[in-house]
């Protein structure tokens, strides 16, 4: 895996169309029925010192989140430094801007460009985090549910009603995936040891050994209370980073700190939509689910989504501001350290 696979212009092009249409989609969901003029209104009297404050913990989070990848790849036998850990992360999620999940494998490829760690390895570890991060995410909705639970119910009513129909064969489709997942593991397993000495499965054996070895190595921590609380210090990032551009809008800055629950959870569904950096989907979410938080104050429905349409645009733009900064910041710092390596090697 560690050599790259020769790209498909046509591939990469409908991937990139279907992301984007996608997003189109979404974003025409989120303005139907509303007044853009009216919603520029709100960013005129918007108070962007919260956005810079939201913003510094954006990007802080890029540095926990470093750190911490560097703990998963310790028990793998590799001690990367937290800057080369920190510019591949950054790398990545400016790939996701072009191609939605590209950055994972972005991200491993260019980690072993300046610090050579096996791409299976790093991006089994990789995986692992986004497992670990499903979790923190479970702990926000679970909170949710305890404190703002009317409005959990008013986002979901909202949010069935605007899809029209036959969602029970994609269900269908995801049981599939799952049971042929599972399914393949299970032989995995069982015929690890005659797969590894097939010359035609040998090299797949060793990518899925080293992506289990990622995967795996959260069980060799050498500090897990370390690991458990930057995975908790991310996640905190991310929260202060939705809930200070609250403060930034009069309509939403008496929010409390079990609303910015609910403006996580609702804004991480948004973004787990395969669009282009979750351009549209994000909007399309915050405008039901502040909405539906609205209702569920006793407020106007129409007036919360006018309002979280807003907020999406500020937020939204936030984060693509850290993500395109940091990612092309990322470029040359790469490419200088991937020349130190090489020359280093060469040298020794």
């Amino acid at each position: 895996m560690e050599n790259q696979k020769k790209i498909n212009p046509l591939k990469t092009f409908l991937t990139i169309a279907v992301s984007l249409a996608v997003a189109v989609f979404f974003m025409w969901l989120a303005f139907r029925g509303l007044d853009f003029e009216k919603i520029k209104g709100y960013f005129a009297k918007a108070n962007y010192f919260w956005v810079v404050a939201a913003a510094v913990f954006g990007i802080l989070a890029y540095w926990f989140r470093a750190v911490r990848w560097n703990l998963l790849l310790e028990p793998l036998g590799y001690r990367i430094s937290n800057s080369n850990s920190m510019w591949t992360i950054s790398f990545g999620y400016l790939m996701n801007l072009t191609i939605p999940r590209s950055g994972e494998l972005a991200r491993s490829t260019a980690l072993y460009g300046v610090e050579k760690v096996p791409v299976d390895k790093s991006f089994g570890t990789i995986i692992l985090e986004r497992v670990v991060d499903l979790i923190c995410m479970i702990g926000f909705l679970g909170l949710t549910l305890i404190f703002k639970y009317n409005a959990i119910a008013e986002f979901y009513r909202f949010a069935t009603e605007q899809k029209a129909g036959a969602e029970k064969s994609s269900s269908n489709w995801i049981w599939l995936i799952l049971g042929a997942g599972l399914l393949g593991a299970v032989l995995f397993f069982a015929l690890r040891k005659t797969l590894e000495k097939l010359p035609f499965f040998s090299n797949i054996y060793k990518i899925f050994d080293g992506l289990l070895q990622g995967v795996l190595s959260i069980f060799r921590l050498k500090n897990p209370v370390k690991f458990i609380l930057y995975s908790i210090a991310i996640w905190v990032c991310y929260y202060l980073a939705a809930y200070l551009v609250c403060f930034a809008l009069p309509e939403t800055a008496d929010f409390t700190v079990a609303d910015g629950f609910f403006v996580i959870v609702v804004g991480t569904l948004g973004m787990m939509v395969p669009a282009s950096g979750g351009i549209g989907a994000f909007h399309f979410a915050l405008k039901i689910g502040i909405g539906a938080l609205f209702l569920s104050m006793g407020k106007s429905f129409d007036e919360g989504a006018e309002v979280g349409l807003a907020y999406a645009f500020i937020s939204h733009t936030m984060q693509l501001v850290i993500m395109v900064v940091m990612g092309f910041i990322s470029i040359p710092i790469l490419a200088r350290n991937r020349h130190k390596a090489v020359e280093a090697r060469e040298f020794f």
